[in-house]
């Protein structure tokens, strides 16, 4: 064994411990340090042929690198939808390194039971039924590019084709229907060769960003064949709401895949107040929920859940003799309703993400979790009244979940808008959008830290922003 492998086996109690040490150096520093400081990168450092053992590592690692990480685990990172790691997620997640399991295959099984019953848990969170399977993947665009996967499968079925084996050449074109589709959703047709212009823009309400039925209606009468509809629950900018009923309901005239978006609206579900915007959910084809948001466990880990795992199998079943046996049987479950998860995703290995949600779910519970999404949403609303009584700033849309969408009342160019983020940036990081066409900014409420306190935190600084930059 390498000379400082064998000493750090041997000193791996004490290296554990200086590690957590150094963790939570950095989580007790989250309400103090800015939250964003963009910093020049390091000068670029030589491989060392020797390297120096784990302590080496962890000190050029304080040295030189964490100190430019921005708090994005803490209270007031409002970027993008981010959440952060729950004490239990984290907990979940140091232990998935340790046990370190990839299990795919039956040949060992436990990871992927431990999976099966916390997809279980998942459903039940967000009100599908269980003809819903789920599985673990990455992130919401692995989500939504398996969703999609499935929903190619489908028109082949449709069409009397098999995509899976023939190419999706054999589908001819494709129409994918939707009114606000989320970015993930053109890479993910790119992805699958079905192609970006395969995406059709369906109008949506006035002033808002939910689809107008009535106009999908016209879309999917207006051309012949089966086609595929995302929905979307919880838009990026305004987290507006489909219709996912009244979609829904179009099956019974029109032929078509449903598949939602529902990346962090599905955690609606778990709010009395707001459990309405994804009522319908559970009628969808596909579904797409990201849990590194407002489930709170660490980067990376979503879900995706369908009705047909006999087509997702189809697309994504890997036959290899070290791997067990194969999936079979046609629709309905295939293997008994267990098949191995190397069947199910682009990945013929992943680590166990389940483990990290396992833990947070069991900790905290169903009511723990509401907890926090009602948090979130109290906070958004309270900053988007902020944001409407400072002078300076003009709120673009209601705040009707957990994001604030707005924008400078006069002259909002996007340098401007820029430059007031970095003006922000010690005491909260938002991201820029466009939302009906004007440059906007979004704060985006995920993490479970966040408080009131936080809220008027980032009030004051914005005010203090907004008069700087008006100044």
């Amino acid at each position: 064994m390498h000379p400082e492998l064998a000493a750090d086996l041997g000193q791996l109690p004490e290296i554990l411990a200086e590690a957590r040490e150094h963790a939570l150096g950095f989580l007790d520093t989250l309400d103090e340090r800015p939250v964003f400081e963009p910093t020049e990168p390091p000068a670029s450092a030589p491989l060392t042929e020797e390297g120096g053992g784990t302590r080496a590592a962890l000190a050029e690692f304080a040295r030189r690198w964490e100190p430019r990480l921005s708090a994005s685990a803490g209270p007031r990172y409002f970027g993008f939808v981010t959440g952060g790691a729950t004490p239990a997620a984290l907990a979940g997640d140091w232990l998935t390194s340790a046990v370190d399991q990839n299990s795919n295959s039956s040949l060992d099984p436990a990871g992927q039971q431990l999976e099966r019953e916390t997809v279980g848990w998942l459903r039940e969170l967000f009100g599908l039924s269980a003809a819903h399977h789920g599985t673990f993947v990455s992130g919401a665009t692995m989500s939504n590019t398996v969703g999609l996967a499935i929903a190619r499968e489908w028109l082949g079925e449709r069409l009397g084709v098999d995509v899976a084996e023939d190419g999706v050449g054999a589908l001819g074109p494709v129409r994918v229907l939707s009114g606000s589709a989320h970015s993930s959703t053109a890479k993910a047709l790119s992805m699958l060769g079905l192609g970006r212009t395969a995406l059709r823009s369906v109008p949506v309400l006035p002033g808002r960003e939910a689809v107008d039925v009535a106009a999908l209606e016209r879309a999917l009468a207006g051309a012949p064949g089966p086609c595929v509809v995302v929905a979307n629950a919880g838009t990026v900018n305004t987290v507006d709401f489909d219709d996912l009923r009244a979609i829904a309901a179009l099956r019974e005239r029109y032929a078509f895949w449903l598949h939602v978006d529902a990346a962090f609206g599905a955690f609606a579900a778990l709010s009395p107040e707001h459990a309405e915007l994804v009522a319908g959910l559970d009628l969808a084809d596909s579904v797409c929920v990201d849990l590194h948001k407002w489930l709170n466990v660490p980067y990376d880990s979503a879900a995706q859940f369908t009705r047909r795992p006999d087509l997702q199998t189809r697309v994504f079943r890997n036959a290899a003799a070290y791997l067990g046996r194969p999936p079979t049987g046609g629709q309905g479950h295939p293997q008994g309703g267990q098949p191995d998860l190397v069947h199910l995703t682009p990945e013929n290995s992943h680590r166990l993400r389940a483990l990290a949600a396992w833990f947070t779910l069991r900790a905290y519970g169903r009511s723990g979790h509401r907890e926090i999404v009602e948090r979130c949403v109290a906070g958004a609303r309270a900053l988007g009244a902020e944001v409407a009584r400072i002078d300076g700033l003009e709120l673009l849309a209601p705040v009707r979940l957990n994001v604030v969408c707005f924008s400078l009342a006069a002259d909002p160019t996007t340098e401007r808008l820029a430059a007031l983020a970095a003006e922000l940036a010690d005491e909260a990081f938002l991201t820029p959008t466009r939302y009906a066409g004007k440059p906007a900014l979004r704060a985006a409420f995920s993490n479970w830290r966040t408080t009131g306190e936080d809220v008027r935190r980032t009030a004051r600084a914005l005010d203090r922003a907004v008069r700087k930059l008006t100044a």
